[in-house]
């Protein structure tokens, strides 16, 4: 699907590993590497014996409730945060919606197939990609945000993006990336107190659960009966609604904190490798507190060519409003990969 400046905006991280791409070390999707861990495939499958019964979510739905400390009635779940774009696109009767880029490229396409017209805010690299809340139209009806941001790895302050709200209008956080950041600190699930929040939360990314697909939204409850209403019946499968259950357990929730605080060093590694390129023109956009970093580079279409070449799949950036050829995203990994991506990257820069 492309606009009309051209940006694709169905382009995702995955295309880069498709067909050809199958043997390419990954760096373009940021699905945590070493996921779903076995305990949790373990309990997936035992779920499998319970296919013949139509899927019941009360369970899951209440372990995600119980998870944030809402009532029920403020939790929907669904298939992956892809398909709570498609709801909100679809269930809200909103004018003018607005997203905040450069940032994940479906909500917009949600909101196009929908027959909206959407408005764009672009962040600018000369303030690190962050909010500048006064570019956001202030009768905008309805406006989308990440945080941490897909692709610019920048972590809004909540308070800046809870300054958005206004009366009649809709403010949609995606968070899907959340459990990847120490602390969880600048989240917004779990609060009441800002009019209009939709909080939208994804189990795929953290747990490796992209095939399995599940998510869920965070709303008031008159918004979650509008996007339920849309939803088909029976939307997550058992297995999905077994993985929600188990995820948002404490064991579960206090391994995803560990991950987090692992992620964090391993991107500082990172981070320092990439350091020493700078010579050769490349730039980090940061600061990066996401599980991925936004470099910029000259030629940067021609080194994740070459960067193919050597084994390794980049996620192009030129996709993303606001952004251009000269920009790629890396995912974050462990360090022995990162040092023999370092080692890739330095000779695809000798160009």
């Amino acid at each position: 699907m492309r606009t009309d400046n051209g940006h694709d905006l169905r382009h995702h991280g995955d295309a880069e590993v498709r067909d050809d791409g199958g043997s390419l070390v990954d760096l373009a999707v940021n699905v945590r590497a070493d996921t779903p861990p076995v305990w949790l495939r373990e309990h997936i499958a035992a779920s499998l014996g319970g296919l013949a019964a139509y899927p019941d979510g009360r369970a899951a739905r209440a372990a995600v409730a119980a998870r944030h400390g809402l009532p029920v009635e403020r939790v929907l779940l669904t298939a992956g945060a892809a398909e709570a774009f498609v709801l909100l696109a679809r269930a809200l009767k909103v004018r003018r919606p607005v997203v905040v880029h450069p940032q994940f490229t479906e909500p917009e396409a949600a909101l196009r197939d929908a027959g909206h017209t959407v408005g764009r805010v672009l962040l600018r690299e000369t303030d690190g990609f962050r909010l500048e809340a006064a570019a956001v139209p202030e009768d905008a009806d309805l406006v989308v945000i990440g945080n941490p941001t897909n692709p610019t790895s920048v972590l809004h302050p909540a308070d800046a993006i809870a300054g958005l709200a206004r009366p009649g209008r809709v403010l949609v956080v995606d968070e899907a990336f959340m459990d990847a950041v120490p602390g969880e600190r600048e989240a917004l699930a779990g609060r009441v107190d800002v009019p209009g929040l939709v909080v939208l939360r994804s189990l795929t990314k953290t747990w490796g659960l992209a095939g399995l697909r599940i998510g869920y939204v965070l709303a008031a409850p008159e918004t979650i009966e509008d996007l339920e209403r849309a939803q088909p019946l029976w939307p997550v499968s058992t297995p999905a609604l077994a993985a929600a259950e188990a995820c948002v357990g404490p064991r579960a929730v206090a391994e995803a904190a560990h991950a987090a605080h692992r992620i964090a060093a391993d991107r500082t590694h990172l981070l320092t490798g990439l350091a020493r390129f700078g010579p050769a023109g490349l730039r980090v956009a940061g600061p990066a507190q996401g599980p991925f970093v936004l470099v910029r580079l000259p030629r940067a279409s021609t080194v994740r060519r070459r960067l193919r070449d050597l084994g390794w799949a980049v996620r192009r950036g030129d996709t993303f409003p606001g952004l251009d050829e000269e920009w790629l995203r890396l995912a974050v990994r462990d360090r022995r990969t990162t040092d023999a991506f370092l080692e890739a990257l330095g000779r695809a820069l000798e160009l």
